[in-house]
């Protein structure tokens, strides 16, 4: 079985640790990430949200480690550059596209959100995983047999629905509809868990907002090197 660690998930910051080497997002602080720096190989970027991309943890991740390799698709380019990562560092991504790394097999899986996405099928000798968090839908997406889903459970539709007809009813603006049209609910979660597992398949829930407990990992304030950096 794959050694699978959701250090942070939710809207205050994400950062994943797979087998000890291979980390999926990166929207926290760098004394979240420092503890796992040794082991870390490769780090993989879905998309420019500042709770999956934090600009000065990546740039001081780079600078203590400079063998270190990021990886992500086109639009992760310039912010990883912006961030100080050496062009050098950055493994570019095409979408249903697999790359062979020493330690694993890589392929992005473009996903439905309101800025460029994806979502990544990773295949390690111990067993294959597949990621997915911040779309609207999984819909054309298989990961059938997968030793492990990593995916989005954002909201149940009865709660969301009756937040937001309060919300109407005093005339109040629903933020909820960007939920709706942009994250996954837990029941679409929960069909795709169906659809694609196997005798073996294991499951994560990610990004639930209805559950806030990982947020406390991460809402420390910056450090004093984060705030002369950042």
């Amino acid at each position: 079985m794959v050694n699978a660690e959701v250090v942070a998930t939710g809207s205050t910051g994400n950062f994943s640790v797979l087998e000890k080497k291979v980390s999926i997002d990166l929207g926290v602080s760098y004394k979240v990430v420092e503890p796992y720096m040794e082991d870390l190989k490769l780090c993989l970027l879905t998309h420019i949200h500042s709770d999956h991309f934090r600009p000065s943890t990546v740039r001081r991740m780079a600078m203590e480690k400079p063998l270190l390799r990021f990886g992500g698709c086109a639009w992760m380019v310039k912010p990883l550059v912006d961030a100080g990562v050496a062009k050098a560092q950055i493994d570019v991504f095409k979408p249903n596209y697999l790359y062979s790394y020493g330690i694993c097999n890589v392929i992005p899986v473009e996903l439905y959100h309101d800025v460029p996405n994806v979502g990544y099928k990773i295949h390690f000798p111990a067993g294959k995983v597949f990621y997915a968090t911040d779309t609207g839908s999984l819909s054309g997406i298989s990961a059938r047999n997968y030793d492990l889903l990593m995916v989005e459970s954002n909201y149940i539709d009865e709660e969301i629905q009756a937040r937001m007809d309060e919300k109407r009813a005093r005339g109040e603006y629903c933020y909820e509809q960007r939920s709706l049209k942009y994250h996954l609910s837990k029941a679409k979660c929960d069909d795709f868990i169906v659809k694609n597992s196997g005798p073996n398949t294991q499951y994560m829930y990610l990004h639930c907002h209805v559950e806030r407990e990982n947020d406390r990992k991460i809402s420390e304030p910056l450090t004093e090197w984060e705030k002369d950096e950042g």
